[in-house]
């Protein structure tokens, strides 16, 4: 048998440790941080602590995995932080008139806020971040209009009851994003659309003359990203028992984009990492929380998760150059 020699050996090793590091890094960043902070974090893999945990990760969650299907497709939404305070700001106007109405109001503003995305990207044929840069300013800005400025606190029961209920011990949050996380899943490995977006995201051009319908595939893509959006913006609201657009879903955008890079998904599309995005958000939530448990202040996680972010960046960039 043909040996390698160690110069072979060696840039074999080079050429699979960013590939390795992209797909599994987030699971194993994940399991170090649990083993330390089983270890040296008092009462933190408590169940109420993780209960905690998930529920405030679960909106992130849902704002991801739309992230990551515009992301697929070479793309980027800025406009999710205020698609959800499009969504708080409605649900007070609406919630008179019974919840269903008021829950349909506010998801048909994703619609719309992700319609207006989509047509600018695929048919104006803007660059997505500068497409999504206007609603990013002028959605909050309209939200802010139509709550008056004003924090207004939520009273609707069924509406709270979807931010404190649960099923067998699980929060009703966890549940939606995980049934959401399924569905994101198998739209992207088992529907024709999913297997579209991941050609458009691959090479548009080519997409475009093998005939597959690349302005529909991208409008669909924004629309989902505006109605998940929206959806969390729903849930934060009946969490917080309170509908605040000067606050809700406040760089809500850059941790969407932040789950859906660290978790593997590359932002030069053609691929989507459902798994990866949503452990991705549980990374950025447990780096958090640990920082907090040993008393260090914001801004070090928020510098501790910069550098993930440009690991992450520089990992995919050198797997690509090779």
């Amino acid at each position: 048998m043909t040996q390698l020699s160690p110069a072979l050996g060696r840039r074999a090793v080079r050429l699979a440790a960013p590939a390795w590091f992209q797909k599994y890094g987030v699971y194993t960043a994940v399991a170090a941080l649990l083993v330390y902070n089983a270890a040296f974090t008092d009462h933190f893999l408590t169940a109420a602590n993780l209960r905690t945990q998930l529920v405030q990760v679960a909106p992130v969650v849902i704002v991801a995995l739309g992230m990551a299907l515009v992301i697929g497709t070479e793309g980027v939404d800025l406009s999710v932080g205020s698609t959800m305070a499009l969504a708080t700001a409605l649900l007070p106007l609406y919630l008179g008139y019974g919840i269903v109405p008021a829950l349909l109001v506010a998801l048909v503003a994703g619609v719309v806020v992700g319609a207006v995305n989509g047509t600018l990207v695929a048919v104006v044929g803007l660059q997505p971040i500068v497409a999504t840069l206007a609603l990013f300013v002028g959605g909050r800005g309209l939200a802010l209009v139509m709550a008056d400025g004003q924090l207004k606190q939520i009273e609707n029961a069924d509406l709270l009851a979807l931010g404190s209920g649960e099923v067998l011990g699980i929060p009703d949050v966890v549940l939606i994003a995980g049934v959401l996380a399924l569905v994101v899943a198998g739209v992207v490995h088992r529907t024709t659309f999913g297997r579209q977006l991941v050609a458009v995201g691959g090479n548009r051009a080519a997409a475009r003359l093998a005939g597959l319908p690349v302005t529909r595939v991208l409008i669909g893509v924004y629309v989902l990203c505006g109605v998940l959006a929206a959806l969390a913006g729903v849930l934060a609201t009946a969490r917080l028992t309170a509908s605040d657009p000067s606050a809700l879903g406040n760089l809500m955008e850059l941790s969407a984009i932040t789950a859906v890079v660290v978790g593997g998904t590359p932002l030069t599309g053609g691929s989507v990492r459902v798994l990866g995005t949503v452990t991705g958000a549980l990374l950025m939530q447990l780096l958090r929380a640990t920082l907090v448990k040993h008393d260090l202040p914001d801004s070090t996680a928020q510098m501790a998760q910069a550098a993930i972010i440009l690991v992450a960046v520089y990992v995919a960039r050198e797997r690509r150059s090779r």
